[in-house]
Order: structure tokens, then C-alpha cells, then sequence
């Protein structure tokens, strides 16, 4: 690798394919990328991303697909590749939670949260995936939680979902890292999204920071940071790894 910073961080020329773009963390990792010379395949199935891929600038792309439809999935990538040329880095950030104490947990509720954080994680990784064994090279970066490996209260199918991805990340790091392709997970605790600030306002939000070391929530910005990490020159030794951001929580 290239010891000099700049040159480690920088990703000109490289394409990266980010899931749930127009989210509070999707949004501060599509600003970074594009500032270190990241093309960007935005995809959400929110239409609002659109907005975001043109304030980056005309290079960037925005598909709409829906992570738990693998056929609309399969055209995104498809689309993104015949588009942007190539993947060299994927995201898969997109997520959802579904709170509910275990026993009221519908059938429901658990296949949608496992549809959209688990299996669309495990679409996105498979077609992405092909074409990084095919050129070579790839960075995947799985964005998991501190639920994958504590137990939240009311959050039965999300920590289910969430410890999947990590041995999910495992698995792809173990079969694909011989063919230059590195996967890794980052584990944030609560984020600070305009999301997270109405979900932990309050007393509820006082009370959970108390079990947290640094006493904080995290920034959406300190998770793109974390992710530039895990997709630069710098990482290529991280493998199958799980980046706790989480101030300590799991520490504990």
C-alpha cells in the first residue's frame, strides 16, 4: 500500500455502491466519499436520494430499489454497474427497526425486519460480490450494531438481524479475501440522525448514555469516518473484523 495519507484515503476514480443513501448516516458517508473523489451509486428506496446524488455533483447516481425485492435488487446492480462501469466498494447501510417487547413480536414485523437488514444485505453482497471475484478487488462493509452482540430490550428481530450480518461478514471475509476483496462490519450505538434524536429524547435518552463509557451518542459523521476506514488503502488488512463504535458500551 501507499504510506502516504493522502494518497491512502483518496478514492478518485473508485465507485461506491451505498443502500439506504437518503438516511441520516447514509447522507454523511455519501458526503464524505464524494469529498475523498468517490463516484457514487446511491441507492434507496426513498426517491429523496435524488436529491443528494445532484447536490454531490453530476457524476454521481441514484437508483430506487427495495433491499427486501431480490429481482429490484438485481436490477440496481445491474443498472449500476452498466452505468458507473464498475463497484470497487459496497455499503450496505440500509436498515430498519421494528420495536416490540418478544412475546407481542409479530410474524409480520420479524420478516420485515430480517427482509431489509439481513437478506437485502445478503442480495446486495452476492451481486456486488460477483463482479468484485470477476475484476478482483472489492471492499464490503456491512453496517451492523452494538445489537449484534448485547440484547436490547423490544429488539427480538432487529438483534437477530443484525447478529446475522455478522456472520454473514464472517463467511464472505473467509471465501473472498483471496480474491482481493475484503469485508468488514461496523457496530455503532445509538446515532445521533434526526431519527435517533426523536427515538432517545428525553429521559430514555439520558438514561441509555449513562451505560454508554464516553457518554455519548455517536455522530453520523464519526460513523462515515469509520467507513472511509474500512473502504480506503489503509484497511487492507481488516477482514472479517467488527468495528464496535460504540463508545464502550459493549465493553462493559
Amino acid at each position: 500500500m501507499n504510506t502516504s495519507f493522502t494518497a491512502a484515503y483518496d478514492l478518485t476514480g473508485q465507485v461506491a455502491l451505498l443502500t439506504g443513501a437518503s438516511g441520516g448516516i447514509g447522507t454523511a458517508v455519501a458526503e464524505l466519499f464524494a469529498e475523498r473523489g468517490c463516484r457514487l451509486v446511491l441507492v434507496d428506496r426513498n426517491p429523496a436520494g435524488a436529491a443528494l446524488a445532484a447536490r454531490l455533483g453530476p457524476q454521481h447516481i441514484h437508483l430506487t430499489a427495495d433491499a427486501s425485492d431480490e429481482v429490484s435488487v438485481c436490477a440496481a446492480v445491474a443498472q449500476a454497474i452498466a452505468q458507473a462501469g464498475r463497484i470497487d466498494i459496497l455499503v450496505n447501510n440500509a436498515g430498519i427497526a421494528v420495536l416490540a417487547k418478544a412475546e407481542d413480536t409479530t410474524t409480520a414485523q420479524w420478516d420485515q425486519v430480517m427482509d431489509i437488514n439481513l437478506r437485502g444485505c445478503f442480495l446486495y453482497a452476492r451481486e456486488v460480490g460477483r463482479h468484485m471475484l470477476v475484476r478482483g478487488y472489492g471492499r464490503i462493509i456491512n453496517m451492523a450494531s452494538q445489537a449484534a452482540t448485547v440484547g436490547l430490550e423490544q429488539h427480538l428481530a432487529y438483534c437477530t438481524s443484525k447478529a446475522g450480518l455478522l456472520g454473514m461478514t464472517r463467511v464472505l471475509a473467509l471465501e473472498w479475501s483471496a480474491h482481493g476483496i475484503t469485508t468488514n462490519a461496523i457496530s455503532p450505538t445509538v446515532v445521533e440522525t434526526e431519527l435517533g434524536r426523536k427515538a432517545w429524547a428525553g429521559e430514555a435518552g439520558v438514561a441509555f448514555k449513562k451505560k454508554i463509557p464516553t457518554g455519548r451518542f455517536a455522530q453520523p459523521e464519526e460513523v462515515a469516518h469509520a467507513t472511509l476506514y474500512l473502504a480506503s488503502g489503509a484497511s487492507g488488512m481488516l477482514n472479517g473484523m467488527n468495528l464496535a463504535l460504540d463508545g464502550g458500551y459493549t465493553a462493559i
